[in-house]
Order: C-alpha cells, then structure tokens, then sequence
C-alpha cells in the first residue's frame, strides 16, 4: 500500500505540468469562445498551490527531465512512440464515447500498425500510410464534447490546474482507461495471482514516463513563457483554458499568445 501511495504521488507530481497543449494553425479565434473562459474559484488558494506546484518543478522535475534528455536522442523518440501508442486505447475509448466513428477507426488502426510493424509503438509506419495522429482524447474532452460546461477553474495541490469538468474527466479516464484496466484487474483474478506483466506499478511507470518525456521537450518553451510573462498563473490559465476549448472542439486554430510548433502536446 505505501508503495503504491508512493507510484501515485511521483506520477501526480510529474502530471501537474499539464497545463498547455499544442496549437495548430488556422483562423477561428477561440479566444472569444465561452469555453475558452471560465469563473475562477478559490483564487487565493489556486496561486498559492500554483506556486507549490512550480517550485516542485523546478527542484525535482525539471533536473529530472534534464537528465531523460541527456539520453541519446533515438531512445527518447522511441520512447514516445511507445508511449503515445498506449495512450491512443484512452483516445480510442473516447472516440466512441463522442460517437467519431472515423476518429475512432483513424486511432485503431494506428494502434494495430505501430504495435505490430511498428514493434509495440516504437516506430511509427501508420503515419507513412496514411494513418495520421489526430490528437489525444480523455474523459474531460469527451464531457465538454456532450454539452458539459467546464465550471470553476482552479489549481490542484500536486495535480495541478483543472476545471470542475476535467478533474471528473480525470476520474473518469480510470474507469474507461484499457491499459489502467488491464494493468490493475489483471494482477489478481478469484484470489490467483495473475501475470505479474500487467502489474499496478507498470501502469505508473508508463504514465511517469510519458510525463517525463514531455517535460524534457518543452525545457525551453517553459523557460521562454516565465520569462516572458508579468503574470505567469494568469498566462497559464489562459493558455488552458483556451486550448482545452480548442481540444473539445477538435479545432485547428491556433492559440493567440503561442506558435503552434512551441509546444509539445499532452492530454490533461
């Protein structure tokens, strides 16, 4: 138990750099959208966990993600792939759940080809044959998607920032996650201990990885944005906000205050 309280704390920890996606080019302006704004509530307490969450970063996360990025750069695009690979079975529930058909067949033969030819998602063919990544889904998009408004906005000890919408979004990806499912219903099936494969930790060491991989490509686009910003928490809301309205959407518009090859994409 205290192990596990441990994998879900680290993984916590590294997740609360979830707060930007990547932006495409295009011409509708979300910046007007209601979606891309919302109440804030507990503001106070918001800043206060807001800075907790960034001095984290700083002391532990970032050194860390120096280090990954330290590593020979073939590995880490491997890695990413894989990563990304996994990740596409929560997209492709959520496909479904949103009723995209087509997105949802896009995603599934991606995951089949970069399983197989692509030796479990290190590679990449499915994109060279015309399966092309169409972003990452997770159970807030899908909420919005069904007409759900995103409500308060505010900032999470360790998780970091969210809206009343996503943080139900976040329990709801563990009950519609296949790799979740597969890595904790598995390990022990009627009191017989299961194949250890799919154990728990494998499931944060997965998770953590992913994390990890983003922070170390977005060191720079980080760095840039507290330099540049009077406000950093309101830049970061902002850039949330907008781009959550943008993921909901399946917009191709790009966020005004960043160029879209800036950022790395990551699901909330």
């Amino acid at each position: 138990m205290i192990r596990k309280f441990v994998f879900i704390t680290v993984i916590s920890l590294l997740l609360q750099t979830n707060f930007v996606f990547a932006g495409t080019e295009g011409s509708e302006d979300l910046s007007k959208s209601s979606e891309a704004s919302a109440k804030e509530c507990f503001e106070g307490v918001s800043r206060a966990m807001f800075k907790f969450n960034h001095a984290l970063d700083k002391v532990i996360f970032k050194p860390v993600a120096k280090g990954y990025r330290a590593l020979p750069a073939p590995i880490r695009k491997g890695t990413g792939n894989a990563v990304d690979n996994l990740r596409s079975l929560l997209t492709f529930s959520n496909n479904l759940l949103q009723g995209d058909l087509g997105r949802a067949g896009n995603t599934a033969a991606r995951f089949g080809i970069n399983t197989t030819a692509g030796i479990l998602g290190i590679f990449d063919p499915a994109t060279r044959m015309g399966f092309e990544d169409q972003g990452k889904e997770d159970f807030g998009q899908t909420l919005g998607a069904w007409g759900a408004d995103s409500g308060c906005y505010f900032v999470l000890p360790i998780l970091g920032p969210t809206t009343t919408r996503d943080a139900v979004g976040l329990v709801g990806n563990i009950f519609i996650d296949p790799v979740y499912q597969i890595t904790h219903n598995t390990e022990i099936d009627n009191g017989v201990v299961g194949n250890s494969s799919y154990s728990e930790h494998n499931y944060y060491y997965y998770r953590g990885t992913g994390a990890v991989d983003f922070r170390a490509k977005n060191i720079e686009s980080f760095e840039s944005l507290e330099e540049n910003s009077i406000d950093l928490y309101a830049s970061l809301k902002s850039l949330y906000l907008q781009n959550r309205a943008k993921k909901i959407a399946n917009s191709t518009s790009t966020v005004e205050t960043q160029n879209d090859s800036d950022w790395e994409e990551i699901e909330n």
